[in-house]
């Protein structure tokens, strides 16, 4: 017989905690929540995450430096270069509109059930991107084909991170969630990393990606990942949480307004933890590799050189981040993380305005591997901490996805038309546009400020009880 780990609110059996509702699992066994199951959940979920991130990497990488040929031709360089941050945007548009579908579902019918659905749509809407015809093919249809697919990549992704996190939030064991709820954001890494590899080998030595059939082998590498996640996902038990209040949540599911009625305090502070986070992720994931082969000159296969470079440096912060905010405090860790990335600002956009790629990848890794992705590997837990069982996965899906709009979809377009006005108003200079790196700075710092201010009204939710009904801020 196996022996079980913890169940239900998340308590580790046989570490000298309390396992209540003990008569309610021996009812029910299937809450009971095995070493191996924790193992196949932290697996599952990371493979979604990196799906998600292979896609939204590939996709910022494809935005920066292919699709304004291959979809929008016979304008300049800069306006294609709107055009295709303009597509960007969309995906992260729909994304409310997926996390609140996709939250409700989840909150009524359960994490594992949403989880095979989102991670589906952003799977094999990416193949499809690799199998789109060219503008120069179908004309008009080919971006209007692009924009299909990547508002069915939005939402997909606009409940995938949210139930990872959730999901394995529920999973862990009291003491250590923040180090469980960090592993699915490895995946971000690994599908950052893949994508990377990817378009690097694609890119180097090779004069015109454009010309064939190339460029679109990095997205069909997506139905690979696709079907280990989903034989995965199939397989997995239900969130302990979840399984303990499932008759209640199917009979008494909150509704979207009751939702905000009651969270909308915990919604707008977990927005603004979300300004420099998913802002910053952004920018340096999309607007710095555009700003360094596009501005100031490098060749493309640097960009996502020092991207993958980043992503190694991440693969070290994301769990490091989780530990230390199990035993330091969500909100204290975040807060540092935050700050390092407000200090960074100025000296990591100088650096990127130079060219020199051994300083470049520095500094993204700095940014991006360190600062931002340690904030991301302490919200695994953090956030989904903050809200009561009977809405958690709506609330998380909410606060993360409007949030994302506000930051994260708006900052590579916002970016791309401060790098216009700079360009212009440089007019005639070699590089006129390479002067855009000091405003770009002060968006990563304004951005910044706004999450340390808000970590200063959040309280800390570490090791709460996961089947309390009410959020955080309210107990």
């Amino acid at each position: 017989m196996k022996q079980p780990v913890f169940a239900g609110t998340g308590h580790a059996a046989g570490a000298g905690l309390s396992m209540p509702r003990a008569a309610s699992q021996a009812e029910a066994p299937h809450h009971v929540i095995t070493a191996a199951d924790l193992r196949r959940a932290a697996w599952t979920s990371s493979l979604g995450s990196a799906l998600e991130y292979y896609d939204f990497a590939l996709y910022s990488l494809a935005s920066a430096l292919i699709f304004g040929p291959l979809f929008f031709p016979g304008q300049s360089p800069t306006v294609a270069l709107i055009a295709s941050f303009g597509t960007y945007f969309l995906g992260f548009a729909v994304r409310p509109v997926g996390g609140i579908l996709f939250g409700m579902l989840g909150d009524r019918y359960g994490r594992k059930l949403v989880l095979l659905i989102t991670v589906t749509l952003m799977g094999g809407a990416s193949t499809a991107i690799g199998l789109i015809p060219t503008y120069q093919s179908i004309g008009i249809g080919a971006p209007a084909i692009l924009i299909l697919l990547r508002l069915l990549q939005g939402l997909g992704a606009g409940a995938e991170q949210a139930g990872a996190a959730v999901l394995m939030t529920e999973y862990a064991p009291r003491g250590r969630r923040g180090f469980y709820a960090a592993l699915p954001f490895l995946g971000i890494q690994i599908g950052t990393v893949v994508a990377a590899v990817v378009y690097f080998a694609l890119l180097f030595h090779v004069t015109d990606v454009l010309q064939g059939w190339m460029w679109r082998l990095p997205f069909l590498i997506s139905s690979v990942i696709l079907v280990v996640a989903l034989y995965m996902r199939a397989t997995l038990k239900e969130s302990p949480a979840f399984a303990e209040i499932e008759e209640e949540e199917r009979a008494r599911s909150a509704s979207l307004p009751d939702v905000v009625r009651q969270s909308w305090k915990t919604i707008l502070l977990g927005m603004g933890l979300r300004m420099a986070e998913n802002g910053g992720s952004s920018i340096y994931q999309v607007l710095a590799v555009s700003y360094s082969v596009n501005i100031v000159g490098m060749r493309n296969a640097t960009g996502a050189l020092s991207l993958l470079c980043a992503a190694l440096v991440g693969t070290i912060f994301v769990p490091l981040s989780g530990l230390l905010s199990d035993r330091f405090g969500r909100v204290r860790v975040y807060r540092g993380f935050a700050i390092l990335q407000l200090v960074a600002a100025i000296p990591v956009w100088y650096v990127l305005s130079l060219g020199i790629l051994p300083l470049t990848i520095i500094a993204l890794s700095v940014a991006l591997g360190c600062a931002t992705w340690g904030m991301f590997g302490t919200q695994g837990a953090l956030l989904p901490e903050l809200f009561g069982a009977r809405h958690r996965y709506l609330g998380v899906s909410m606060t993360r996805e409007v949030s994302a709009v506000l930051s994260g979809g708006l900052a590579p377009l916002a970016g791309s038309l401060l790098i216009a006005w700079i360009s212009t108003a440089h007019h005639g200079a070699p590089r006129p546009g390479q002067q855009a790196w000091l405003p770009l700075a002060g968006y990563v710092m304004l951005l910044s400020v706004m999450t340390i201010v808000a970590t200063f009204f959040t309280p800390d939710p570490r090791n709460r009880d996961l089947l309390d009904r009410r959020d955080m801020i309210d107990t």
